[in-house]
């Protein structure tokens, strides 16, 4: 869901390429676009929805807000097409036993209020976020480091006995070590991760003023942001950072629906657009040409289990093997071919492609058998009322694929399935957070940094950021760990891959399709490209004259 998202990447033996690029008008030696000159300081607009939450590094974790937070804050390290490890503010990250990291700092980086990017400004943010008191929904992803527990408590309205992390420790203004609680050898890309950004001095006199005017130290700076129609953010002279905007800013356009966007698209009223609702999908790339964008990124569709139901723990918890057989009539074949025209492709594990330990046909319960899917609900004592709902956001362009996902369980299985869908991706996510979704909901996840790791620990360990279905169970919890102390990146991934087949013991959710972006962008425009994580690189982009 977001997560926020960060990366692009990749080669290797164990990593799967995927590219990372779209189509785009080319460029001369003059460094002028083939089509028209073009506009250093020019404007773009990009569809997107009204954000969650307050613009926060600890607590923004879906896709409208993370897409402006990836302008407004740099993270420590990003990644590099090759898979490798890119310094951004950080000069080296290192490590000899995955257990203590040294972070060098580059000199120089500024906030865009002046104030230098210290240190401090890492350990403070992080400490900040860490703290139970602060409520922050990214707070987990600081769990790896020693002291955690004392900083944010585990039960429930339990005071914090410490206010800092006992791994954090600053050396000096440019130098800061993380001890974690134990080895994890995939920490170092854990940080590309936005609740890893520094946060400057000003925003601990405000959290709550910083929410709804972040000062970050990423290549655009903080506008305006009038709420449910637009962000706007402008580049960020002073960014020294090696990724800088070739633009002068971006207008986030609050839309409602798809539809209505790429209706805007070609009239020229907005200039990027993130997807394409399915109405549309059989006509855009006549519509757009060169500009109508068809490529996959790291990111998963599944239909998630909100286990504290009372239809699922209510008379006893629900048997996996009844999730089991509700996968199994499910006709993603069909579905991604003809609703979504052929823009998906059926997922045969939980892991997306394009990230470390990536494994095609990791499981069997994602294969269409109505037979097979009647039989498991029965042996798991049926679906209770035989009755079952998703609930979706009905401005994300879900309603078609729900209805012929609930229309393919009922066939197969006589199961009665119907959508709920909620008006906006605000309120579905409210809907989830309060622990009101009835039955099941759609879930989706894009990579947070490339490791199996994060499509599995950061979704199914108890108390995750992204666990939002109330899911728990102690044996899977225990192989994480053992996974996560593994002495060698190669070596977790590969206890992952282990993890990830076992799943079918537990089905927190029933993975549906792997996402790509099917998107465009207008004739204003050029350069623009889609990283791994599906969204549009906002620095990349070039305004043509006009």
């Amino acid at each position: 869901m977001r997560g926020a998202k960060s990366a692009k990447w990749v080669t290797g033996a164990i990593i799967v390429a995927l590219a990372a690029t779209a189509c785009g008008g080319g460029k001369d030696d003059k460094g002028t676009d083939a089509g028209g000159k073009v506009d250093p300081n020019g404007i773009f607009s990009i569809e997107v929805g009204e954000p969650e939450k307050p613009l926060l590094t600890g607590d923004t974790m879906e896709s409208n807000g993370s897409i402006v937070m990836a302008g407004l804050f740099s993270t420590l390290v990003d990644y590099k097409a090759d898979g490798s490890l890119e310094m951004i503010n950080a000069e080296s990250v290192t490590t000899t036993d995955s257990k203590l990291w040294t972070v060098k700092l580059k000199k120089g980086w500024k906030f865009h209020d002046g104030t230098p990017v210290t240190a401090k400004s890492f350990v403070d943010a992080w400490n900040w976020n860490a703290n139970v008191e602060n409520a922050q929904g990214l707070a987990s992803w600081y769990a790896d480091i020693k002291g955690f527990e004392k900083v944010h408590p585990e039960a429930e309205g339990a005071k914090p006995t410490s206010k800092t992390l006992d791994g954090l420790k600053v050396l000096d203004e440019n130098t800061f070590t993380i001890e974690l609680a134990k080895p994890v050898p995939y920490f170092a890309h854990k940080l590309a991760y936005i609740s890893f950004a520094p946060l400057p001095e000003s925003f601990f006199k405000d959290p709550e003023a910083a929410g709804q005017k972040p000062v970050g130290n990423g290549p655009y700076k903080f506008k305006s942001w009038d709420h449910k129609k637009q962000i706007e953010i402008v580049r960020y002279d002073g960014y020294t950072g090696p990724n800088k905007a070739k633009n002068g800013g971006v207008v986030f356009k609050n839309y409602t629906t798809l539809e209505a966007a790429y209706e805007d698209l070609k009239s020229g009223n907005v200039d990027v657009l993130r997807q394409i609702a399915p109405k549309d999908l059989p006509v855009y790339r006549t519509d757009l040409g060169d500009r109508a964008v068809d490529q996959p990124y790291s990111s998963i569709q599944t239909i998630a289990v909100a286990f504290y139901a009372d239809q699922w723990k209510k008379p006893k918890q629900v048997d996996p093997k009844v999730i089991q057989g509700l996968s199994m009539a499910i006709d993603r074949a069909t579905i991604t071919k003809t609703v979504l025209n052929g823009t998906r492709e059926p997922a045969t594990g939980w892991v997306a492609q394009g990230v470390l330990g990536y494994q095609p046909n990791a499981v069997e319960v994602t294969k269409f058998d109505p037979a097979k899917a009647k039989e498991l609900i029965k042996a798991g004592g049926g679906v209770p009322n035989n009755k079952i709902s998703i609930q979706y956001n009905a401005d994300g362009g879900h309603k078609e694929w729900v209805e012929a996902v609930c229309n393919s369980i009922t066939q197969a299985t006589s199961v009665e399935c119907v959508g709920d869908g909620k008006p906006d991706f605000q309120a579905d996510l409210q809907a989830r957070k309060n622990q009101q979704v009835k039955s099941l909901y759609r879930s989706g996840w894009v990579l947070d940094y490339p490791v199996n790791a994060n499509f599995i620990s950061d979704l199914f360990r108890t108390g995750a950021g992204g666990n939002q279905g109330g899911f728990s169970n102690k044996e899977l919890d225990a192989k994480i760990a053992k996974a996560d102390s593994a002495k060698t990146l190669e070596d977790s991934v590969k206890e992952y891959q282990a993890i990830e087949k076992d799943l079918v013991n537990y089905m927190p959710s029933i993975p549906l399709w792997y996402y790509k972006v099917n998107a465009g962008y207008s004739e204003n425009v050029s350069g623009v490209a889609y990283g791994q994580d599906g969204d549009p690189i906002l620095t990349g982009v070039e305004v043509k004259q006009k």
